[in-house]
């Protein structure tokens, strides 16, 4: 997941939530994250280990444009880089 400094306060106490929107949009690859974290400032890439938490009972759908999306990522699932 790709994001910027200012979110990032937040993320760490809520962890990645869908705000606004319908979902939580995670990105397949580095590249991606970056580019849309960039697109707010200096990016901050967060690492989701998607297929521990999909084994954990989280849902994660695949949107028609390659993104990746689900609820909510609580902090326990982020490491920050």
């Amino acid at each position: 997941h790709g994001t910027a400094t200012r979110f990032i306060n937040s993320i760490r106490k809520k962890g990645l939530l869908k705000g606004n929107r319908h979902h939580v949009h995670l990105s397949a690859n580095l590249a991606t994250a970056k580019s849309v974290g960039s697109r707010h400032g200096v990016p901050i890439i967060l690492t989701v280990p998607a297929a521990e938490m999909h084994q954990k009972g989280f849902a994660f759908f695949k949107s028609e444009n390659d993104v990746w999306l689900t609820d909510h990522v609580p902090t326990s699932y982020l490491t920050f880089e």
